[in-house]
Order: structure tokens, then C-alpha cells, then sequence
């Protein structure tokens, strides 16, 4: 039987692959303590239906190419989707960035002040 591997779709750039990060918790056999590992499969995604973000379910399969040793099995649980700025607050995000034309009144202020 095949192995199995649940990730989180960490790239679904390319065509028909995505790249799934896998971690996982070890204890160092001498000091006791725990430790993450986390290590990158490429997985064939027949149909392209995985996204950024999703739980997946991967299986070892044959050489698909080089580095594609792994298929999608199926989707666990989609991702909730990019969280993006409202308008409003990149409006006034824009609004403190003008540093440029506040910078050079008030220099200009200061110098007339000093004459």
C-alpha cells in the first residue's frame, strides 16, 4: 500500500502540480525536547483543483517527472480565501505615506521661521 501524507498547499502555481508542506513534531532522542520539521513534496494535481492554504491528502505514486513522486487524493478542507484591505483603510493608508509634500512645508516653515 502507498504512503499517505496530509499538508497544507503551500504553492499551486504550476500546471497540474502544487507544492505541499508537510510538518511534523519529533523529540530529540537525548535532551528530550520537541521540534518541528516541516518538508516540501510535489504532488500531481490531475485536475487543478487544489489551491493555496487547502488540507490535502497525498499519495506516493511512480515518477510523474522529476521531482513528482506524489499524487492529490482529495481535498480535506478548502482554504477561507485571501484576507485582503477594505478600500477605506488603504485610502487612508495612502493618505500617511504622503510624507513627501508635508516633509517639505514644514521644512520650509522652519526656515522661514529662522530668518
Amino acid at each position: 500500500m502507498a504512503r499517505t501524507l496530509i499538508g497544507t498547499v503551500s504553492s499551486a502555481k504550476r500546471d497540474k502540480t502544487i507544492t505541499v508542506t508537510v510538518a511534523s513534531r519529533e523529540t530529540h532522542p537525548l535532551y528530550r525536547k520537541q521540534f518541528t520539521f516541516t518538508r516540501k513534496y510535489s504532488a500531481h494535481d490531475e485536475k487543478n483543483e487544489a489551491s493555496e492554504g487547502d488540507k490535502v491528502l497525498i499519495s506516493e505514486t511512480r515518477p510523474v517527472s522529476k521531482t513528482v513522486n506524489w499524487k492529490l487524493e482529495k481535498i480535506i478542507e478548502k482554504s477561507h480565501g485571501k484576507v485582503g484591505l477594505k478600500e477605506e483603510t488603504t485610502a487612508m493608508v495612502e493618505d500617511t505615506r504622503d510624507y513627501s509634500s508635508k516633509s517639505k512645508a514644514s521644512n520650509e516653515e522652519a526656515e522661514e521661521g529662522e530668518e
